[in-house]
């Protein structure tokens, strides 16, 4: 097959996807594996040579397969038909098999450790030093340096790891969609919002059924939750939600415990006393035992906070007429004291965030602190028509990327909502600048009939997270793509993100974006006082609960050796947080794709890092100006563009001007001291 009739053989952009089909999938990994087959070998065979003739070629290699295998993992995400799943199967293993053969290939190897020990090599500087001790360092993680047949036994591992986390996804997936229970009587949906109900109304008609049709989407499951006056229904989805995956073929406790083992031997075949001192060795914490006592101490200074949001929760029960309190309970009973508390819930706000207006308002926060143009732009070759494709230039008009957006649910497309950098792009020979190619996506609450895409201030958090992650990979200009954009230490990556959030709170920034979808009316004073004044309302519950996440991570990784049942061993690190033994009867674990799908695995912890290092780094914007131009452009310059050509904690200082304040997240999600607990 020819380049051009295999358009994942080509190197076109943007990417020609409305072209893809699975039946290319097996032919292109073929052929882009032999060519890199081919390159590796006479590169492992040479001698001698410059940085471009080892380093540069080395770079190039990898880049190819990645360049090639992006569309296919990216419309595995988002337009996973079964004959596209296995396909993406099939070729999987040979992708892994490909970069653990890289990694183990003795001539290459070698070439690699000449180099380094030559003159150029031992005079390398910047970015070009950092990406040869990076690749040094990889390979020796990758266990180049065993014996046959440890890297024998390390390849197989991969492999099948890689597998068992394609299966995971696969699970969630199916069981997420094969879900339906329809509602006949519209009593059993009081509390609902509008918004869900039509949507519920017109998935029920699609189907030509009568009433409402409830799935496990994530606005189908969070409007019951939150708002569904119905106990027992918001029991049935409750459960439904969580006992994804937990029985019959698409069970992932036995996949989990088979990943978590596998993990165990890997680290101990490099040489490391568990896996978590592997995974974070490249990391901001460099070691478990540091993670172990950032959560042990965020934890202790959050439980005064948890111990009263808890005690509110239960009081509001009891109150209500519950009784005691049962986990499906928890968002009807936040959603309902923020409303008598504060006169504001999610629901209320939503006819100031229509997607379209959000999304503006975002783009031109980006013009006036970053100074980036974003432009929607005509582009026929997507996966599904609700796809929308924009260009990103900057003050001196260079294209400096193009990203897509995709923000519904789907069958066929995977929970959540995230990031990918489909090409990485940067600077080039002769000054030219190759623009990078990125997708941001989700699931938010989709238009209906009678209305626009309405978003809730969650889901508007949502998306200027998102593209953060995005703005940190186009604005990159690292001229090795190994180290460009979120190629950074993963308790790094999430500071651009997470910090982009602040800007929704803003009363000036969401002077851009909030606007009646209706009459274009701004958010009301009164109700903006609202908002900002609800912010820190049961922060000290979800903090807690991102907490339990992260331990529940770390010790699985850490002490979990199979003499229990993986889902027990889960429920025991659980109870601790939880306010009851009914919390943990059903749990997180078999739907964990951050952990067994993703790449959290032992470093969970990292959201928590990073909004320890964001929220501080915020402040700066908050002594200078929210919206001041140069201190954007200083984020711009010193943190977005950077990658990981210099160590993180480097790039922090050059922007905040001194070490972190790890007393930051506190106080701004929780309060100035622990005498705020009271009310």
């Amino acid at each position: 097959m020819s380049d051009h009739a295999n358009p994942l053989l080509e190197r076109s952009f943007p990417v020609p996807f409305d072209r893809i089909a699975p039946a290319d999938v097996a032919p292109a990994v073929a052929e882009i594996l032999a060519r890199a087959h081919e390159r590796i070998d006479r590169l492992g065979a040479g001698r001698g040579g410059g940085y471009e003739e080892v380093m540069g070629e080395l770079d190039a290699i990898s880049e190819s397969v990645a360049r090639a295998w992006a569309p296919v993992s990216h419309l595995n995400n988002v337009a996973s038909t079964p004959e596209l799943r296995e396909a993406y199967g099939a070729a999987l293993p040979e992708i892994t098999r490909f970069s653990s053969r890289l990694h183990h290939h003795e001539g290459l190897f070698r070439r690699l450790r000449d180099f380094a020990a030559s003159s150029e090599g031992a005079g390398l500087k910047g970015v070009r030093r950092r990406n040869l001790d990076r690749t040094l360092r990889d390979f020796r993680r990758a266990g180049a340096e065993l014996e046959p047949e440890g890297k024998t036994e390390l390849e197989t591992l991969q492999i099948e790891l890689s597998e068992l986390g394609r299966r995971f996804e696969e699970h969630l997936l199916e069981e997420t969609a094969a879900f339906r229970k329809v509602i006949r009587s519209p009593d059993r949906l009081a509390g609902l919002p509008e918004t869900a109900l039509e949507r519920a109304a017109e998935l029920a008609a699609a189907r030509e059924e009568e009433g409402w049709l409830l799935t496990l989407d994530m606005p189908s499951v969070q409007a019951v939750l939150q708002h569904a006056d119905d106990r027992e229904l918001r029991r049935e989805i409750h459960a439904a939600y969580l006992d994804r995956c937990t029985g019959g073929d698409r069970d992932n406790a036995p996949i989990i415990e088979r990943i978590l083992e596998i993990r165990r031997r890997m680290a101990a075949l490099l040489g490391y006393r568990d896996f978590p001192d592997y995974r974070l060795e490249t990391l901001m914490a460099g070691k478990g035992d540091r993670v172990r006592a950032f959560v042990d101490d965020l934890a202790g200074r959050t439980e005064p906070f948890h111990q009263r949001d808890t005690a509110e929760l239960k009081r509001s029960a009891a109150q209500t007429g519950l009784g005691a309190l049962e986990p499906w309970d928890v968002s009807w009973l936040m959603e309902k004291l923020r409303r008598e508390r504060f006169e504001i819930d999610d629901e209320m706000l939503r006819p100031w965030f229509p997607l379209e207006e959000v999304q503006k308002g975002l783009f031109e926060i980006a013009r006036q602190l970053f100074g980036l143009r974003v432009e929607r732009v005509e582009n026929d070759a997507v996966w599904h028509p609700e796809v929308a494709f924009f260009e990103v230039g900057d003050e001196a008009g260079l294209h400096r990327g193009s990203f897509y957006t995709d923000w519904f649910p789907r069958e066929t497309k995977r929970q959540g909502a995230w990031m990918d950098s489909l090409v990485t792009g940067g600077p080039g020979p002769n000054g030219a600048f190759d623009p990078h190619l990125g997708f941001i996506g989700g699931n938010f609450t989709p238009p209906t009939p009678s209305r626009p895409a309405l978003l809730t201030h969650r889901e508007v958090r949502t998306l200027f997270h998102e593209f953060g992650h995005l703005l940190h990979h186009i604005c990159s200009t690292v001229e090795v793509r190994a180290l460009a954009g979120v190629n950074v230490a993963w308790d790094w990556v999430e500071v651009p993100s997470q910090i982009m959030e602040n800007w929704c709170w803003e009363p000036t920034a969401l002077d851009l974006f909030a606007r009646h979808h209706q009459t274009g009316a701004g958010l009301p004073p009164e109700m903006l006082e609202r908002l900002l004044a609800a912010r820190r309302f049961m922060a000290g519950w979800m903090q807690m609960r991102q907490l339990s996440f992260a331990n529940l991570d770390l010790a699985l990784h850490r002490r979990y050796d199979g003499t229990v049942p993986v889902m027990e061993y889960a429920r025991r690190l659980l109870r601790p947080f939880v306010p009851s033994g009914r919390f943990v009867e059903r749990h997180i674990l078999p739907s964990f794709a951050h952990l067994f799908a993703g790449g959290y695995a032992s470093a969970y912890y990292s959201y928590l890092w990073s909004e320890t290092l964001e929220a501080d780094a915020f402040s700066r914007f908050r002594e200078d100006g929210v919206l001041n131009p140069d201190v954007g452009r200083e984020f711009r310059d010193r943190i977005l563009a950077r990658g990981d050509s210099r160590d993180a904690d480097e790039l922090f200082r050059d922007f905040r001007g001194r070490d972190p304040d790890p007393e930051a997240l506190i106080r701004r999600n929780l309060g100035e001291a622990q005498g705020d607990c009271g009310r």
